[in-house]
């Protein structure tokens, strides 16, 4: 994997890769042999309510480093990159040098790269997205921002959305707002940053066996839990799994077919991330799996 002695103890360091490829391990590895608090940069694990479901650090590892940015933002609450960018910044000038961890890939072009300080998207706006198809969404952008095409991931429906949205909302190309984002607030220069390179095959049996053990340790007792503000939920609502594990409480599916869709979406999101990572972290530091 990485000598961790040959991590340089005073600078940021920064741990991505698809889900289930072992970053969690490997950011409590360094924080307990060369120091540092280990900061959440998921875009799941920053909700409560679903500890076991988006394989956030258990209790007894975040006793033996510390963690920030995990479980704080409410079940019904939306939580964006910016408010995590936010909530990040000044973690950069704190006493103990952070580890993000985490692979939710446009936090971390954010960080490295800047954010664009974009209005929020009105409620009608939004509305209007979600009830189009990404095709349609698409022809649209092609038409008023083409620009944004090459950027983004336009089999993820969300990013398509957003595109759109903020073309809609402002009037302006969201490759616009891009252009004139502000100066990263970590450039990648200023940090330690490695990515997790992991072979399909391999992930695909890792995301597998680890959704059965998310089902011994508890998760369909998190989503029972959860069942009475499900329909408030925020963000939280897009765990992968937990869909799945809902439909299922509500009696729309069995647990068997509960627990194969849930796989299948976790496959399809982590050949999404790696797809991100082989085109958006050339700059970056490649490990092999584990």
């Amino acid at each position: 994997m990485i000598k961790l002695a040959t991590i340089p103890s005073d600078r940021p360091v920064l741990i991505a890769g698809p889900t289930a490829s072992g970053k969690s391990a490997l950011a409590l590895a360094i924080a307990e042999a060369r120091g540092g608090v280990i900061v959440n940069a998921d875009a799941m694990q920053v909700y409560d309510g679903w500890r076991v479901l988006t394989a956030r650090p258990p209790e007894d590892e975040e006793a033996r480093a510390p963690h920030l940015l995990y479980g704080h933002v409410p079940f019904e609450a939306e939580h964006s990159v910016g408010d995590w960018l936010r909530e990040v910044v000044p973690l950069l000038q704190g006493p103990e040098r952070p580890i993000l961890v985490g692979g939710t890939g446009l936090y971390f072009r954010a960080l490295t790269e800047g954010l664009a300080e974009i209005p929020p998207t009105p409620p009608e706006v939004r509305a209007e997205a979600e009830a189009r198809d990404r095709d349609s969404l698409l022809a649209d952008l092609a038409v008023g921002d083409p620009a944004i095409l090459p950027r983004i991931d336009t089999l993820n429906l969300a990013r398509v959305r957003r595109a759109w949205e903020v073309l809609r909302g402002t009037g302006r190309p969201l490759s616009a707002w891009q252009d004139d984002t502000a100066a990263p607030a970590l450039p990648l220069s200023d940090a330690v940053a490695l990515v997790i390179d992991a072979d399909r095959d391999w992930l695909n049996a890792r995301i597998a066996r680890r959704f059965d053990r998310m089902l011994d340790e508890g998760a369909l007792d998190e989503a029972c839990a959860n069942l009475p503000r499900w329909d408030r939920a925020g963000g939280a609502r897009k765990a992968i799994g937990a869909p799945e594990l809902i439909a299922h409480l509500r009696g729309e599916m069995t647990l068997a077919e509960a627990r194969e869709a849930a796989i299948i979406a976790s496959r399809q999101y982590a050949k999404r991330q790696r797809t991100w990572f082989r085109a958006r972290m050339g700059g970056w530091r490649h490990l092999p799996q584990p």
